[in-house]
């Protein structure tokens, strides 16, 4: 078996720079009258509302013994540094599954949506108001994230 590349076990997320680059896009587009080609390479955000989402409605769940060992929090919800293994799967899954989700919204409704308006229009949008209903206290996700908010 021969060693693995530097790097090679890395899960890279660019949540941020993606974010921005969606903002862009359309103001360019429109405002400058730019084409900005490649859109449809862009991935979904992999952050706490699209994947909350997705744990809220039971598409995605932790692996039993995923959080054995979790910091305690008032809300008896894991709370994981943004390095844990079920935090960079929940993630790279949630990017998955956006794509999953986007396709099926186009085929049912026939019409060629964007990633960026089903991510603002129905994961976004819809993981916030389903947070705010399972969780009214904080609003937040169903996995507490250690983080400044740089991260997810």
């Amino acid at each position: 078996k021969s060693p693995a590349a530097a790097g090679a076990d890395l899960v890279p997320f660019h949540k941020l720079t993606q974010w921005t680059t969606y903002s862009l896009v359309e103001p360019i587009e429109k405002v400058l009258g730019w084409e900005v080609e490649g859109m449809e390479d862009m991935t979904g955000l992999p952050e706490y509302r699209n994947g909350g989402l997705l744990v809220d409605f039971d598409v995605l769940t932790l692996r039993p013994g995923a959080v054995s060992s979790y910091r305690e929090t008032p809300t008896s919800l894991p709370k994981l540094p943004p390095s844990h293994p079920a935090i960079i799967e929940w993630r790279a899954m949630t990017v998955i599954e956006l794509d999953r989700i986007a396709d099926g919204i186009r085929k049912q409704l026939n019409f060629p949506f964007t990633l960026a308006q089903v991510l603002e229009s129905a994961t976004w949008k819809g993981g916030r108001e389903i947070a705010k209903q399972k969780r009214p206290e904080t609003g937040g996700p169903p996995i507490e994230i250690e983080s400044d908010g740089t991260v997810f």
